[in-house]
């Protein structure tokens, strides 16, 4: 047996990020634009914890302060963005907070969550819990999930 549960950090938190697609050449998302970004996680385990619970949603602080830090009134710039010196000087101008990542969108911020998240919800449990996946939403349409593998 098998018990999930879930944890969504919603659009209503407000978490306003901005980036461009700079290969989106016949796109308008070669532009900058954002979104209020939300996140949604499923834990799993074969057993309970002594609560009966598969993770402690009290337990997500940590997890909220990385999203805020990542992608709260931020740009997410992609680190082979050719114009990544140019949106930096935004940030040395100091009217923009540019966070660099592997890659921006949002299969790459829910890559991004899940490659930090993973690791830790695995050590606080003595790897009793797993993150299988965390999925990233722009609004109700558009979302992806970036699911990890069974072996973490």
């Amino acid at each position: 047996m098998k018990y999930q549960s879930t944890k969504t950090f919603g659009n209503d938190r407000g978490l306003s990020c901005a980036f461009r697609q700079p290969n989106a050449t016949h796109s308008h998302c070669s532009l900058i634009h954002g979104y209020s970004l939300g996140f949604k996680f499923v834990f799993e385990a074969e057993t309970l914890d002594d609560k009966n619970w598969v993770y402690d949603f009290g337990n997500t602080k940590w997890i909220k302060a990385h999203l805020e830090s990542n992608f709260d009134h931020t740009i997410a710039v992609d680190t082979a963005d050719p114009k990544l010196k140019l949106l930096k000087e935004l940030e040395h101008e100091g009217i923009a907070k540019v966070v660099e990542m592997n890659g921006v969108g949002c299969e790459k911020f829910a890559e991004h969550v899940y490659n930090h998240v993973a690791p830790r919800v695995q050590e606080e449990s003595d790897n009793r819990v797993r993150l299988v996946s965390v999925e990233a939403f722009e609004h109700g349409a558009n979302s992806a999930i970036c699911v990890g593998g069974t072996d973490e």
